[in-house]
């Protein structure tokens, strides 16, 4: 009885065991959605602009704060010992008085040049500005990952065509080895087989850092632990034959970007903010006009009423007032303001400007270099079959012993080298797609995966 339950115990432990290790290897399993996610929650940058939206809501708070009225109350007491003359004894006499006063005012800007409602517009376009600026960020980060994703899946597939290379070149070298010690081979084939076979071996070593260096630039990217082993989904991607373009109109694709792009939008609103600064600062130039309203009270003891008569009743004093401030010279700071605001003004124009030539020439980079790399992915294909075929013909014909070994291995390098092209073309390809959409102001997690399909 004991014995089963200790057989049924240690059958519990081993399927929990398992079960942890099952659940580990599910959890390091990372695909181009969540490792887009995980940028997105991760990456410094991002929560860096979140700061700065952050900072500019308290901006736009802050100057809508500016047309509430302020209030403020103050209490103060003395005691004051000196001489003092009496009229009741028509003398000096050292005497000690104590006084105290409490009051509360408050004040309201009824106009101040519109400046704080012009404030409170060029805060509010900040924060607009901000907001995409935000946005445009974290489409950024997303470009980003993706482009680090697929030279992770990338670097696997080259990897993988290195290593059915050097298995390859393993194999040729068995085959001449049998051949040489029957005579059938010289043994100068023999050894120009061993150094490609060296290559091969480098090959797949160069492959295998290149793979785990872009891992690591990943797993940087999004601030995971460096010290654990994940496994990079790879998305699915299609044969590179089933591929088809998608046909676009240049002047489209300039019109959407200029309504779409974040950067744009940020610019522009920059620009609405820098135009109410400018008419803040002139403002300075306008009288003031503020209504202000008090209530006072004072308790001294040389009067001969109680405390609380005094203090509530007998000095009870009721202010109210209306003031109009006219600026006449206040040291040119108006003046520099106005002109520091025409500056920033300005620069905003131009820099829109820029950004604007600069859009049109990325979209127009972008859309030729994504047709210029679907005709390379054809005639790569094209290539890669034909040095397929030749390299198959070679071989045929260095078994048959009327083609030189040379012209094998020249045939053979000829088929790795376009295998490794046309990888490597297919990636660029379905890269340069997302890096459309992202010059477009259009990339997102859904735009990136239904380019993979």
């Amino acid at each position: 009885m004991n014995s089963q339950l200790l057989r049924f115990s240690a059958c519990l432990m081993t399927l929990f065991f398992i079960s942890l290790q099952l659940a580990a290897q599910q959890s390091n399993r990372i695909s181009m959605d969540e490792a887009i996610r995980l940028a997105l929650e991760n990456n410094i940058q991002v929560k860096l602009s979140q700061y700065d939206l952050d900072s500019q809501q308290i901006n736009v708070f802050q100057s809508k704060t500016a047309f509430l009225p302020s209030l403020s109350t103050s209490i103060s007491s003395a005691r004051t010992v000196g001489r003092h003359f009496d009229e009741s004894t028509v003398s000096f006499d050292d005497i000690a008085s104590t006084n105290m006063s409490a009051g509360l005012s408050t004040s309201i800007t009824l106009y101040s040049g519109r400046q704080n409602v012009n404030n409170l517009r060029a805060s509010e376009s900040q924060l607009s500005a901000s907001a995409d600026d935000t946005e445009r960020i974290r489409e950024t980060v997303m470009l980003q990952t993706a482009e680090q994703f697929l030279s992770i899946i990338q670097n696997e597939e080259l990897l993988k065509a290195a290593e059915d290379n050097l298995e390859t070149s393993r194999r040729q070298m068995e085959l001449i080895e049998a051949q040489v010690e029957r005579g059938i081979r010289s043994i100068v084939e023999l050894y120009t087989q061993q150094a490609e076979l060296a290559n091969s071996q480098v090959e797949v070593m160069q492959r295998r850092n290149a793979l785990s260096s872009s891992k690591d630039e990943l797993i940087g990217t999004l601030q995971m632990d460096p010290y654990v082993d994940y496994e990079f989904v790879s998305p699915g991607l299609d044969d590179h034959r089933l591929l088809e373009p998608v046909l676009y109109d240049l002047t489209d694709l300039i019109r959407q970007a200029m309504t779409n792009r974040r950067d744009l939008r940020a610019t522009e609103a920059s620009i609405q903010s820098q135009r109410y600064s400018l008419e803040s600062a002139k403002g300075a130039y306008l009288p003031s006009i503020t209504l202000g309203s008090g209530l006072s009270s004072s308790y001294f003891n040389r009067q001969q009423f109680p405390f609380a008569d005094q203090l509530l009743d007998a000095n009870i004093n009721r202010r109210i007032s209306l003031s109009v401030s006219i600026p006449i010279f206040n040291g040119f700071e108006s003046r520099s303001r106005i002109q520091q605001s025409e500056i920033n003004f300005k620069r905003a124009q131009l820099q829109m400007e820029d950004l604007r030539n600069e859009v049109l020439q990325q979209v127009r980079q972008a859309h030729n270099d994504y047709l210029t790399q679907y005709e390379q992915l054809e005639t790569r294909a094209t290539q890669e079959y034909a040095a397929e075929k030749a390299y198959e013909m070679q071989q045929e014909f260095y078994n048959a012993g009327s083609t030189s070994f040379n012209e094998l291995i020249l045939a053979n390098n000829r088929y790795v080298n376009a295998v490794s092209d046309r990888i490597q073309t297919h990636f660029q390809y379905l890269f340069q797609r997302t890096v459309l959409d992202y010059y477009l102001g259009e990339i997102s997690a859904d735009s990136i995966s239904e380019s993979l399909e």
